[in-house]
């Protein structure tokens, strides 16, 4: 199947000069430090929008046409905002930010399970927490754990702390610090009571484990983006002027380039074919596992894999040219870019933490100066919750504070929505479908009605002519309508359209008859004149002879034949008579039919949209299995986006499926636009989801995998919340301590995004 490669383009790697910029970002963790760091971003003059993903830790900036490109404006303004930023270069892989972020939380934990675990047998497997020679251990490994395990943490508070915000980092040195400051002071001044050593390094391990759980998925998350990354060999073979094969980097091949590809070997670039046969497998850009028979004259892309042939291909795109630098770049927008629905959970975050800080004090406070009425609420809700055993005394006050302030930890919140983003955006990729960012995926899971365009998209695109009507010998095969001059004048006004079934016409004779004024006239069809007399031809839908008084009445049966057996009619005139009427089918996608009845499975209503007459376009819907009542039939292209609106006034959210020029309008009106692979640059410019594939199977496939992504989300969101509404208050109430705490929101992590990877292994059904 043909990839085409009108994705937007990716920032060249000079970001002066660039329409994109795209930075690393040091110093996120949450889901607010990345709001921050976008606030920061969209600050800069001229930057039209700023997409930042948390677990890349990337930002992709896209400056508005008009304006002045300022790129180190944004590492300017992103250092005010308390963290750091650099230029990456667009070819970069996109996998060295995850790779660097896991590599560092794996020595992070590292330190602290080497820390915490010998407090944790010494204190809990030998009862060594009074010892003073084991307290003075303790102090000190938990010291080391706290200056080298808790960099990462004490980093990030002071930078938002000089900025006068605050994150998640806060939450977990303020929490840490606590329980270590309180045993500090209680082993210096002699207090013999417990000390929370071992709960201060735990904090510190516990948090450290989560993120790198949250590290090691997100590079899984991204496992379809490191594959595309890598799919273009380095070396390639260059044929001389002399034929022979020389070796040479695959960044060196220029177009016109002659290359040789052997069985094995993959394509370096875009290409055409000029020499050799073989079949190509293409499936890691289009999803389709049959490899495709390329001879001659057939285009091949970089990335794809040649199987058991040579062949020699010309080159005609190379670097961010080809279909798969556009792919990947469409990936990477998606992954980075972020759903209306998650501003919800930023506008939460950003009062989150001073909430929380509050809340901690006041819980402090209270157990500290009054601890008789917060033992006896706790002792009366523990016969409804779990008996506990909260600490008594000074160290009471220190040790809520700190299970309040690590409990409350919103990284969850901050990862429900790009981390389903990022897994939906992966598992579409395997699928050869192209969703263009988190908006898009977002309107996708709430389509409840699908309209398709017919030619190319529901049929294959390649009408043939099965009958002929000439006014001198009445209804003939084509092949028996020979080389007449109806034929000939037909041939000669479709030869210079671009539209199948003007060319399917074109093909009927090679006889080229001189025209005059030669004029296309959208949607209805080509008008000349011919001949020394100059006399008026037109070559078009019926619907428009007749509006230009031309009379049809002496095809009228053969026009009701065919137009009852599917066919579209074309008609030829000269002024005004009716010359011939050539009747065209475009036969339907293979499996048609059983997409539409997936469709309506899955709950759409399914409407179709066509510029052929209610006869043949209501033959065309039964085959299809849409009900007559759902075909809008004879509709000029200008007006589709008209019938798109209608069904929104019913109440309906549309997606529009169609690959033309003239789609475009429709594809912009729908809430979804949906571009096949056959599409027109305009029309895929304008499509919120691109599919590789020509087969439509795609567009149930996409709808459900998006639906379920929308699912994930709101049930991501709603285990957040859920998590920190009901772990504050028993945290306040001291039913968790800071170890099961830490634990609690290490393990929300996890659910979150264990959660949002059930979409990679989400089955196809096709």
């Amino acid at each position: 199947m043909p990839v085409d490669q009108a994705i937007e383009r990716k920032a060249p790697p000079e970001p002066q000069a660039s329409s994109n910029t795209e930075l690393s970002i040091e110093g996120m963790t949450c889901g607010n430090c990345a709001r921050h760091v976008t606030e920061a971003l969209q600050s800069v003059p001229g930057v039209h929008s700023a997409m930042v993903n948390l677990d890349s830790r990337g930002a992709l900036v896209r400056w508005s046409p008009a304006s002045r490109r300022n790129p180190v404006a944004l590492v300017a303004a992103v250092r005010e905002a308390g963290f750091e930023a650099k230029f990456i270069e667009a070819n970069a892989p996109a996998t060295d930010a995850g790779a660097r972020k896991l590599a560092g939380w794996q020595l992070t934990l590292w330190i602290g399970v080497v820390g915490t675990l010998p407090l944790m047998i010494g204190e809990w497997g030998f009862g060594l927490g009074t010892k003073p020679w084991f307290r003075w251990f303790s102090f000190c490994v938990t010291s080391v754990v706290q200056a080298f395990a808790g960099a990462e943490f004490y980093r990030g508070a002071w930078k938002q702390l000089k900025v006068g915000a605050a994150n998640m980092d806060m939450l977990v040195a303020l929490g840490s610090t606590t329980a270590f400051g309180y045993s500090a002071w209680a082993i210096f001044s002699g207090e013999s009571g417990h000390l929370y050593f071992m709960e201060a390094a735990s904090i510190i391990t516990l948090v450290s484990l989560g993120h790198w759980l949250e590290s090691r998925v997100g590079v899984r998350a991204s496992s379809a983006l490191r594959q595309l990354l890598t799919l273009a060999p380095e070396r390639t073979r260059r044929l001389g002027p002399d034929g022979a094969e020389i070796e040479v980097p695959a960044a060196d091949l220029n177009k016109g380039d002659l290359v040789a590809l052997r069985p094995g070997d993959r394509v370096p670039c875009d290409g055409e074919v000029t020499e050799g046969a073989s079949a190509v497998d293409e499936s890691m850009l289009t999803g389709e596992s049959v490899p495709v028979d390329k001879s001659p004259g057939a285009k091949v892309y970089a990335g794809t894999l040649n199987v058991n042939g040579r062949l020699v291909m010309r080159v005609v795109a190379t670097g961010e040219g080809t279909a798969l630098a556009h792919v990947i770049a469409a990936v990477q927008r998606a992954q980075t870019s972020r759903a209306n629905i998650q501003r919800l959970g930023d506008r939460v975050s950003a009062v989150f933490v001073p909430i929380v800080v509050t809340i901690a004090l006041a819980a402090g406070l209270w157990w500290g100066l009054a601890p008789d009425a917060a033992h006896g609420v706790h002792a009366a809700l523990a016969r409804f919750l779990w008996p506990a055993h909260p600490p008594s005394g000074v160290a009471a006050g220190f040790i809520v504070a700190a299970s309040v302030l690590i409990v409350a930890c919103p990284c969850a919140m901050g990862l429900a929505t790009p981390a389903a983003i990022m897994a939906a955006a992966n598992a579409a990729a395997r699928r050869g479908i192209l969703i263009r960012d988190g908006v898009a995926l977002e309107k996708a899971g709430t389509i409840t009605a699908v309209m398709f365009d017919k030619t190319g998209t529901l049929t294959l695109g390649k009408p043939a002519v099965v009958s002929v009507w000439q006014a001198a010998t009445g209804e003939q095969r084509p092949e028996q309508s020979g080389d007449s001059e109806a034929v000939r004048l037909a041939a000669s006004l479709g030869r210079h359209s671009n539209h199948p079934l003007s060319q399917t016409l074109a093909a009927l004779s090679k006889v080229e008859m001189k025209l005059d004024n030669w004029k296309e006239i959208s949607g209805s069809g080509i008008e000349a004149s011919h001949g020394a007399t100059a006399v008026a031809l037109q070559l078009g839908s019926l619907r428009w002879l007749e509006t230009s008084s031309v009379d049809i009445s002496p095809a009228r049966t053969f026009i009701e034949q065919w137009s009852a057996r599917g066919a579209t009619l074309v008609g030829l005139s000269s002024e005004p008579s009716l010359l011939a009427v050539f009747a065209l089918r475009d036969p339907i996608k293979p499996g048609a039919p059983e997409i539409i009845a997936e469709l309506r499975r899955q709950g759409q209503k399914v409407f179709l949209v066509t510029g052929d007459n209610q006869l043949t376009s209501t033959a065309i819907a039964k085959q299809l299995g849409i009900s007559a009542d759902s075909v809008f039939a004879g509709i000029r292209p200008e007006q589709k986006a008209q019938f798109v609106k209608r069904v929104q006034a019913q109440g309906e959210r549309v997606a529009f499926v169609g690959d033309g020029i003239n789609d475009a309008p429709a594809l912009e009106q729908a809430d979804l636009g949906i571009a096949v692979s056959r599409a027109s640059d305009i029309a895929r410019e304008a499509a919120d989801i691109i599919l590789l594939r020509s087969e439509i199977e795609a567009v149930p496939e996409s709808l459900g995998l998006t639906r379920a992504a929308l699912r994930t989300i709101k049930q991501n969101l709603f285990w957040a919340f859920f998590y920190n509404a009901a772990g504050i208050p028993l945290a306040a109430l001291g039913f968790m301590s800071p170890i099961l705490c830490a634990a609690a929101m290490g393990l929300s992590d996890f659910v979150v995004i264990g959660n949002a990877l059930r979409l990679l292994a989400r089955k196809s059904r096709f």
